[in-house]
């Protein structure tokens, strides 16, 4: 059964900066995209970032462009998602996905 496994929420003042982890199998990351998510209360769940499989080219929401930084380390089976600069507007349950399958998700909350 394929698994994606998030961690590395958690609480930050505004300003600081968070890295999220999904560990996905290696099969996964070799044929397929990971994206990262998130869900806010009370909204639907919008796509944050994504890293292809093929050549590692990338995409950032408006939202997220400039503060968020998507990366993969193909050795350990992992993709990142570092924010910096974080925002309250960024609380939400952040869940990585790839081949269909969704994590968890990690709850990042941003407050003073």
């Amino acid at each position: 059964q394929v698994q994606l496994v998030e961690s590395g929420g958690g609480s930050v003042q505004p300003g600081g900066s968070l890295r999220l982890s999904c560990a996905a199998p290696e099969f996964v990351l070799d044929y397929y995209a990971i994206g990262w998510f998130r869900q806010a209360p009370g909204k639907e769940r919008e796509g944050v970032s994504c890293i292809s499989s093929s050549d590692g080219s990338t995409y950032y929401a408006d939202s997220v462009k400039g503060r968020f930084t998507i990366s993969r380390d193909i050795a350990k089976n992992t993709v990142y998602l570092q924010m910096n600069s974080l925002k309250p507007e960024d609380t939400a349950v952040y869940y990585c996905e790839g081949l269909g399958v969704w994590g968890q998700g990690t709850q990042v909350t941003v407050s003073s």
